[in-house]
């Protein structure tokens, strides 16, 4: 044991001192006993040096082998040792010098620790990499819509390149795989969101959901149990069939609208009563409705839309039979109308060939009754315009009654009697008066509505078939007549008092019972003589009143004929000495009673 503890070269010479010297003595000894030749024993010994050489360098040579293996391990750990630094992205190990000092086993017992530990997170960190990668290989897959087993065959292939490890290559496949979680979850909303619409579409339309969805792709019905093909051209499917179900939606509500209409215009036109309609509110509640408002599962169904149809066509037959009773009604209203404003109802030849395209069937029923409509919403818009007017001239009609009854009245001689009634009519008497006082204002007033109507509208105001203005214009020509009139009488009656005034005093100077009897028989001859042109003229006025509207060009020419007759009666009255007696005598002819109560 102690001979392993010397040094190398003091254990070679003790060794040459005693093992090899003591077997070299004993070889001399035994040549020498032998008698060796001398150039034999120097051979021999030559022999003995080249075979301990060739032991030495033998020793020599695998001593240099092992310092150069362990050269190269320590060459290829450190270099491995770099490249895992480099590959994994890290500038040093902490706890691993940065010079290494010793023998070359003492340098690669120091490195060993720290490769193993860098293998250690070099085998960890490419895990993490095949996780990652593998996650964003699986959400590629799901992406483009590969089932599970082309995926699986996939992931055994996954490829991770050990030279770049580092953490912010990691962090870069991190960033993707979270970025394809947000495109899948993005996508799976959409995919979602299409499936609800697919299914609200569906309970509004009356289909089945679950078909239209297993059509579009097995996966997407959850009954199935596998994942959800969340590709492109799913999604596309999708937004297709959601926009074919919108399409007939929009196309189901378009006929439905297209049969509210109808069963409305049926309903109204028919008179139909609220209980019959109540069966199908549901149809023409749709009518203010867009096709994004209609929400009510089978609100659309073919079912709902066929017994549409069917009532429509039902109420097209019962429409067909009720047309003539629709169109007579309409035209009781429209000449309802027009009686009621006085104005020009429609000629009955143009009512008579109505009835006969009806009965012919060469016009459409709903035509003539929406042109009925028009009809009536024009009289009424006529009729609305013309309110103001016809007002004014109904209040024109009363006090022209008024006035005809006071003239009859003013005639009366025992309208101051004491008889029953007799307040009453002093009473009407005196709002008559007032009433007859506002007629030239009432009228003036009418005039100037009827000529702004007549220039809005372009056309004449008939009441009755006859011009408004004309009769109007009429009447303010009798009316001025009449106070004409009246201011001749008022006139007459002066001078006839003046008359009577003298005579008297005549009778008083010359008292003479021819005379007197002369006069009398001249005056009482001139009152009965003129009573029958007096009630002539009344008679005339009295015709004129209710019927000067329609006639008053037959009133105008009728007084002034009166007139003349009465001129020619005036100076035809002989009998009398002067101008001035004969103008008396033609008063007292004409003149029916006081003119004022």
């Amino acid at each position: 044991m102690g001979s392993f503890q010397t040094p190398i070269g003091m254990r070679s010479s003790n060794l040459l001192e005693t093992s090899c010297g003591y077997l070299l003595q004993e070889l001399q000894m035994i040549w020498n006993e032998v008698g060796q030749d001398h150039f034999e024993r120097e051979k021999v010994l030559l022999d003995l040096e080249q075979e301990c050489l060739e032991v030495y360098r033998k020793k020599v040579d695998a001593a240099n082998t092992s310092r150069a293996r362990l050269h190269q391990e320590l060459a290829e750990a450190e270099a491995e040792f770099t490249h895992l630094l480099l590959s994994l992205g890290e500038r040093s190990l902490p706890g691993r010098p940065e010079k290494m000092a010793g023998t070359l086993k003492e340098q690669l017992d120091s490195i060993t620790p720290a490769l193993r530990e860098m293998r250690l997170r070099k085998e960890e960190r490419v895990n993490q990499f095949r996780t990652v990668q593998g996650q964003i290989q699986k959400i590629s897959a799901e992406i483009a819509g590969q089932s599970e087993s082309e995926y699986d065959d996939l992931s055994s292939d996954i490829m991770v390149n050990e030279n770049d490890l580092s953490l912010k290559k990691l962090e870069e496949y991190q960033t993707e795989l979270q970025r394809l979680r947000n495109e899948k979850n993005e996508r799976l909303m959409r995919v979602e969101q299409y499936i609800d619409a697919v299914h609200k579409l569906s309970s509004i339309l009356g289909t089945d959901s679950s078909m239209v969805i297993t059509k579009v792709h097995p996966s997407l019905n959850d009954l199935c149990g596998i994942t959800k093909n969340i590709s492109n051209s799913i999604l596309a499917k999708l937004n297709s069939t959601v926009e074919s179900l919108d399409e007939e939606k929009q196309k189901r509500l378009d006929k439905l609208h297209h049969l509210g209409k109808a069963l409305t215009n049926l309903w109204n036109l028919m008179d139909t009563p609220y209980k019959d309609r109540q069966s199908f509110s549901h149809v023409t509640g749709l009518l203010s409705l867009s096709s994004a408002e209609v929400s009510d599962p089978g609100s659309l169904t073919l079912n709902i839309i066929q017994q549409a149809e069917a009532e429509v066509k039902r109420l097209d037959h019962l429409k067909a039979s009720k047309m003539k009773e629709l169109f007579f009604k309409k035209q009781n209203e429209l000449k309802e109308i027009c009686n009621k404003s006085h104005m020009e109802i429609p000629l009955q030849s143009e009512i008579d060939n109505l009835i006969n395209l009806i009965n012919s069937g060469e016009i459409d029923h709903a035509d003539l009754l929406m042109s009925m409509d028009q009809q009536i919403s024009r009289a009424k818009e006529e009729a609305s315009s013309r309110m103001t007017i016809m007002e004014k001239v109904e209040k024109w009609m009363l006090a022209r009654d008024e006035e005809r009854w006071l003239e009859e009245y003013s005639r009366d001689e025992n309208r101051y009697s004491v008889s029953r009634g007799a307040h009453k009519n002093l009473r009407r008497a005196e709002r008559a008066r007032v009433l007859v006082n506002k007629i030239p204002a009432l009228v003036d007033l009418l005039i100037a509505n009827t000529k702004s109507w007549e220039d809005e509208r372009k056309k004449t105001f008939l009441y009755d078939e006859v011009p408004l203005l004309a009769m109007l214009e009429e009447y303010n020509v009798l009316r001025q007549e009449k106070e004409e009139d009246k201011q001749r009488q008022r006139e007459m009656k002066k001078v006839q008092s003046q008359v009577a005034v003298e005579q008297e005093n005549l009778f008083i100077t010359r008292p003479s019972s021819s005379a007197r009897r002369t006069s009398t028989r001249s005056v009482n001859g001139g009152f009965s003589n003129a009573m029958p042109l007096n009630r002539r003229l009344s008679l005339g006025l009295q015709q004129l009143g209710p019927n000067s509207i329609n006639s008053g060009t037959q009133g105008i020419s009728f007084i002034k004929e009166g007139k003349k007759a009465r001129g020619q009666k005036m100076f035809a009255r002989p009998g009398l000495v002067s101008h001035l007696k004969d103008e008396t005598a033609s008063v007292v002819s004409t003149f029916s009673g006081p003119q004022s109560p």
